[in-house]
């Protein structure tokens, strides 16, 4: 059997921290059927979020469920700009330490954006 190569999380991934991404939610989408487009997306939103931050706990904002619904089930957006921030959680039941919420950030193309870390 081999070993697992995954190392615990450093101090520094559990801090918080805000980042701006561009989810190509088109690639995700691909071969969907058009009553399934749209509950998809959310999940590859979601989906992101997880990987990108490292936190099962991710919180869709309405803002950015709006937009992805704008067009209906079917005309999903095939991109879309978010910030995504990991904040502590400050309930006592927290079953994690940090959560995920995700913020819709309007743009007007998507060309030339990166990866950017928010202050």
């Amino acid at each position: 059997m081999v070993k697992s190569t995954r190392v615990a999380a450093s101090a520094a991934e559990k801090s918080a921290v805000t980042r701006e991404y561009t989810i190509k939610l088109h690639k995700h989408l691909s071969r969907v059927g058009f009553k399934r487009r749209a509950p998809r997306a959310i999940k590859a939103v979601r989906e992101f979020a997880r990987r990108a931050m490292g936190t099962p706990d991710v919180r869709i904002t309405e803002p950015v469920n709006k937009e992805i619904w704008k067009r209906g089930i079917r005309g999903t957006p095939f991109r879309i700009r978010v910030r995504l921030l990991r904040k502590r959680n400050d309930a006592e039941k927290a079953k994690e330490p940090m959560y995920t919420e995700v913020e819709l950030v309007p743009v007007s193309s998507f060309k030339g954006l990166l990866t950017v870390k928010v202050d």
